[in-house]
């Protein structure tokens, strides 16, 4: 998804002060020794019927004791290429990403590591030049790369690697860099997963009149979201009663929308958009200030990264994650343990598990190929079905490229994401 503005400029400051070092590249090795603690709690995103991953033991990953490890690993090493954008566009998933990994990586060395081999993990940021830093990771011997959620990027990284080496796009939801051609797999639904399921949903509540508020049709992340939700609203006999057009990330009035708005509302309709928390709870207060309070509002992961659970307004609004993390599960204990191991708490939390399952991916494929050729491990990516993860259940096999992930549809309630639907 595209974040540009504000908003995603100071979550990216603060986080790019405390992860950049001078280099623009980090490098992990040796299992550290710091505490760690953990848990068996499955994810209620998955499939119990799944079968588990084949050689990869991410309980056993994730339980490690960092105070206490077990032998170093001293095979080969597993070597995972991060390109990472600390931009305002992605950094506020990319920076808390490329922390993140490394230390699952710490956690895996120090529980013996694959296999009897060490995981290292390298993070070259993209900035404006993300076939260098892809080309160095490469020269490094990375054998998998984990890239950022937009095609400026991704592009260039399938380029310089010749197709051959497979990429995650960790937090992009954008179905047009799926690409199993050219080795290139989201990690997550895309948007038109997500937001058909949002229309799915609005109908089984009886929700059969909708307020569109989008950047216009086809337009990356703001257009094409809506575009969905409106196609699969409509196929089932939903109707949209107003279509508004806004700056994503931007406006915060919406007087000249909202007027017409109360022209044509019957006071009982959905409110759809691809609009940041912010820009979502600016709308409510001025569509109540016409007298229009019983409105449904629908959202997509945006709403999530953009903090919905913490606006003022934000309660009852109804958005998709890509994770539904609840207290004690293996997710909220890794959070935990990262944060007494670091002193920092994880951020933009609900994303992180698709880095780490891009990581395990990857490693998934060299464990079902048996080699270490870039290409041959792509192959083997391509062909991976009911991968179990911290993010869910995983499928590549028969796809493009995009896993058929549930989507779970969520409501704030009490300041807390609850989980309403799992759909899909």
């Amino acid at each position: 998804m595209k974040l540009r503005q504000l908003l995603a400029l100071l979550l990216t400051l603060a986080l790019f002060a405390a992860s950049c070092g001078s280099d623009g590249e980090t490098e992990t090795a040796d299992p550290a020794t710091d505490d760690s603690s953990s848990d068996d709690v499955t994810d209620d995103a998955m499939e119990d019927d799944a079968a588990p991953a084949a050689g990869l033991d991410i309980d056993a990953i994730l339980g490690a004791d960092l105070a206490n490890c077990a032998d170093a690993p001293s095979g080969d090493p597993i070597k995972v290429g991060m390109v990472m954008d600390f931009g305002e566009a992605a950094g506020f998933v990319d920076v808390p990403g490329s922390k993140l990994v490394p230390h699952v990586a710490e956690l895996a060395n120090c529980a013996g590591g694959i296999d009897g081999r060490p995981v290292e993990v390298r993070v070259g940021e993209a900035g404006d030049d993300a076939a260098l830093a892809t080309q160095e990771l490469i020269d490094w011997g990375a054998q998998f790369l984990i890239g950022p959620p937009f095609a400026d990027a991704t592009l260039p990284m399938q380029q310089t690697g010749g197709g051959d080496y497979a990429i995650f796009a960790a937090a992009s939801t954008e179905p047009t860099l799926a690409d199993a051609a050219n080795n290139t797999f989201l990690v997550t639904f895309d948007d038109f997963g997500q937001s058909e399921a949002s229309a799915e949903y609005a109908l089984s509540q009886g929700l059969t009149r909708a307020i569109i508020f989008t950047e216009g049709a086809g337009v990356p992340y703001s257009g094409v979201n809506p575009d969905a939700f409106v196609a699969a609203f409509t196929a089932g006999g939903g109707e949209v009663v107003s279509t508004q057009t806004y700056a994503w990330f931007v406006d915060t009035d919406f007087s000249a929308q909202v007027n017409e708005i109360a022209g044509v509302a019957e006071g009982n309709e959905v409110v759809f958009s691809a609009a940041a928390a912010f820009q979502m709870t600016a709308l409510r207060a001025q569509l109540e200030g016409q007298g229009l309070n019983d409105l449904t509002y629908m959202g997509t992961d945006a709403m999530d990264a953009t903090g919905i659970e913490f606006e003022d307004g934000g309660e009852g609004m109804i958005h998709s994650p890509h994770t539904l993390i609840e207290a004690g599960d293996r997710n909220d204990t890794l959070f935990a343990e990262y944060e007494a191991a670091t002193g920092e708490a994880v951020e933009s939390r609900s994303f992180m598990p698709l880095y780490v399952d891009s990581m395990f991916l990857g490693i998934q494929g060299i464990l079902d190929c048996g080699c270490d050729d870039p290409a041959g491990i792509a192959d083997a990516v391509k062909n991976i079905s009911g991968f179990e993860g911290t993010s869910g259940t995983i499928t590549y096999a028969g796809t493009n490229g995009i896993p058929p992930k549930a989507v779970p549809i969520v409501q704030v309630q009490d300041g807390t994401n609850t989980l309403l639907e799992l759909v899909g």
